[in-house]
């Protein structure tokens, strides 16, 4: 009998149904909202309104691109967080009440277990996925972990920023500059055209594996008021190489404790995730250090480092088939770590 599972995921912006039968992707449906780049940012409940409106619409056309109907589906997996409140609440609401009415399971996924496990999703029965144990350097908006993953349901943060994500320096820094929202994707393109030595940011010098950004936005905000008050135009005028040296300085100090985790457990293969390992600057500094080390580099493919359904319905998979269901009851959860 197929093993069929429903993803659902809505946990920010962005409200995505997925399909995965057996171990291979079906279908994977994401309804993005561009209401938010009017303020610069995520206003949480615009998006939980939208997520309203996308839900029926998402799952719907991820079905109907899977060839399925309800009635074949094995169990529905959701994100139950962390993420915003109002938006997993829509998502969980959804899931929990599609399982009841077709009386399958319903499996709870933690966001970032997604993130980890996206690297397992397959298009065909031929797709490679790495070998256990692999590190998996996480970046997002809001997280930045080493996480050493010793099985789908196995894993341990080695390090893990102590205040700032490195998504929230890129976001964060592009809006300083006037550069719409998100940002990352806009530093990211005009970080190809500047020169990523002409400034120099502050870096931190934490012990073990840890990160920390909020220096780096000091110093990089210090940059800006310094030179403004010489050159009004000095944004403007050097966007490009500010773009260029930020991204360097972000991925040298994510690399770093990345090179230094690698070097401590020993492992062969390394996977990055999250919205910032979309980032071009990133994806070539991890294969060029993998390379170095002699290490296998798994770099997903843009489509699924941003919030995706797919990749809560590999973790669903994964719990399916390791029995892991969840109780109707469980609410969903703002924050947690791995």
């Amino acid at each position: 009998m197929r093993e069929i599972i429903l993803g659902i995921e809505s946990s920010c912006d962005d409200t995505s149904a997925a399909i995965i039968a057996d171990g291979i992707l079906l279908s994977n449906i994401i309804a993005s909202q561009s209401v938010h780049e009017n303020y610069g940012g995520v206003v949480p409940e615009l998006a939980s309104r939208m997520h309203q409106q996308n839900i029926v619409p998402t799952v719907s056309e991820a079905l109907r691109q899977a060839g399925l109907n309800p009635g074949e589906l094995s169990a529905i997996a959701y994100t139950r967080g962390p993420g915003l409140l109002g938006s997993l609440h829509v998502g969980t609401s959804f899931a929990k009440g599609m399982a009841i009415g077709l009386g399958i399971p319903l499996i709870d996924v933690n966001h970032l277990h997604g993130h980890v496990l996206s690297h397992f999703v397959k298009e065909k029965d031929d797709d490679e996925t790495p070998e256990f144990p692999f590190i998996c350097l996480l970046v997002s908006g809001g997280n930045s972990q080493i996480v050493l993953v010793k099985s789908p349901y196995d894993m341990e943060i080695l390090g893990q920023t102590i205040d700032d994500a490195a998504g929230e320096a890129f976001d964060k820094c592009a809006k300083v500059m006037g550069l719409p929202y998100p940002g990352g994707p806009h530093i990211d393109k005009l970080a190809k055209e500047g020169d990523p030595s002409k400034f120099k940011f502050s870096r931190p010098h934490l012990p073990g594996l840890d990160y920390s950004f909020s220096g780096l936005k000091t110093s990089f905000l210090y940059t800006l008021r310094d030179a403004i008050k010489e050159d009004p135009d000095f944004i403007e005028n050097n966007k490009a190489d500010l773009c260029a040296s930020l991204q360097a300085t972000i991925v040298r100090i994510l690399l770093d404790k990345l090179e230094l985790a690698i070097r401590q457990t020993g492992v062969k293969h390394v996977a990055i995730g999250g919205g910032v390992s979309a980032n071009s600057g990133m994806r070539d500094a991890v294969s060029k250090l993998c390379e170095r080390l002699g290490v296998k580099a798994w770099i997903p493919a843009r489509k699924f480092t941003t919030d995706n359904a797919a990749m809560v319905a590999m973790a669903g998979w994964y719990k399916y088939k390791n029995n892991e269901f969840s109780d109707i009851s469980l609410p969903p959860f703002a924050r947690t770590s791995i």
